[in-house]
């Protein structure tokens, strides 16, 4: 299968040599491994890579001393290690390697943040640089394809999102097999390993209910009345989904305006074919009355990735007000503010809301649309 050459590559390129360990997390089939494979054909020669679920591997391992890491390691300078979280007491064994041989650059991946720092947290307190990996970005696409053949490409992106191998499925049937064996047999097997969850059906009841209500305020109360349980086991459950980088929360902007919704959150996810396959939709967007809600999202998540991948990060909030005016998202950046309202047809003269502008008049507007993408995630 065709590689696509990912923003982080570049990230880790200027880190490498710096004796440090390279954390990156990110969810399963995002591409972590084919970024170490491309690191390793960069690097010919300077690296080992180490599958960590390989149990020859983690018996290896397991066996911290210096004499056995130096026969691992040999003479190299790069040592790659994907799915690192599988080994127990990863932080301790990273630590002891980075601190024993003082040539060495460590690039270990892992499948959730909860999962991989929590593990290597503050054992590698000083010697370690934390990473997030996403599925494709646009502007990753934009620089494998172009931008026209990008630019074609949204409505797809849309519908099925951006991992990586759905690129490369040439048939409907195809990308909908692919994405909905993602949802069952690596999304909820991660899920599921952490904090003794034991069944699958309240977390896919709940993603469910989420996919309906994404980019809309959600009351944490009646999602807990619609699934039977406790408010604080839902509030466990999301918090996990976001760990595992299925879902990320929005809260509410305001200057402390009377009428001003702050209390609120909203939800998104980070790969809309993910949030298709759990609804089983995937019809084109001609025939979608969520079409305004998929844009949305669409906007959120490249946003957000497009100002990652260029070494900023911003907080995001939505804002609202109890009589109904509100704008998509709102970016804070240095005491920068930012506004975006998303729609997918585009509007002639578009204008924030009055009492946005009016409590807001420093604040610069912006409205996105299909035609004018390119301003949101290549300037």
């Amino acid at each position: 299968m065709k590689i696509i050459s990912r923003f982080l590559g570049a990230q880790l390129s200027k880190r490498i040599g710096q004796n440090k360990v390279l954390l990156i997390y990110g969810t399963r089939r995002v591409g972590k491994t084919n970024l170490l494979r491309i690191i390793d054909a960069q690097y010919v020669g300077a690296c080992v890579m180490l599958n960590c679920e390989d149990n020859d591997i983690r018996q290896l391992l397991a066996n911290q001393t210096a004499r056995n890491y130096k026969s691992i390691i040999e003479n190299k300078s790069i040592i790659l290690l994907d799915e690192a979280q599988v080994i127990a007491n990863i932080g301790r064994h990273l630590k002891f390697m980075i601190d024993t041989f003082p040539q060495v650059t460590i690039i270990a991946t892992g499948s959730s943040s909860f999962d991989l720092m929590n593990k290597s947290g503050e054992p590698l307190t000083g010697r370690s640089y934390q990473y997030k990996m996403y599925p494709l970005s646009f502007g990753e696409l934009v620089k494998q394809d172009g931008f026209i053949n990008t630019y074609q490409q949204i409505e797809d992106l849309l519908i099925y999102g951006s991992y990586p191998e759905i690129q490369f499925l040439e048939s409907k049937q195809d990308k909908e097999k692919y994405l909905k064996e993602l949802v069952n047999n690596y999304l909820l097997k991660d899920i599921l390993t952490f904090e003794n969850i034991r069944s699958a059906n309240k977390i896919l009841d709940l993603l469910q209910l989420i996919a309906y209500q994404t980019g809309s305020e959600v009351s944490i109360q009646e999602l807990a009345n619609q699934l039977g349980i406790s408010k604080n086991t839902v509030d466990r459950y999301l918090d996990l989904l976001c760990k595992v980088f299925v879902l990320f929360k929005v809260g509410g902007y305001s200057k402390n305006l009377r009428k001003e919704i702050v209390k609120s959150s909203k939800w998104y996810f980070w790969d809309l074919g993910l949030r298709n396959a759990l609804v089983s939709d995937f019809r084109s967007l001609e025939n979608r009355p969520d079409k305004g809600m998929l844009w949305e999202n669409f906007c959120f998540y490249e946003r957000i990735k497009f100002m990652h991948y260029t070494n900023r990060q911003p907080a995001y909030y939505f804002w609202r007000t109890y009589d109904g005016q509100e704008i998509d998202m709102i970016e804070l950046l240095d005491n920068t503010v930012k506004a975006f309202e998303f729609k997918y047809k585009k509007k002639i003269n578009a204008k924030p809301p009055t009492a946005f502008s009016t409590n807001y008049p420093e604040v610069d507007f912006t409205y996105i649309d299909k035609e004018n993408i390119a301003e949101l995630l290549m300037e």
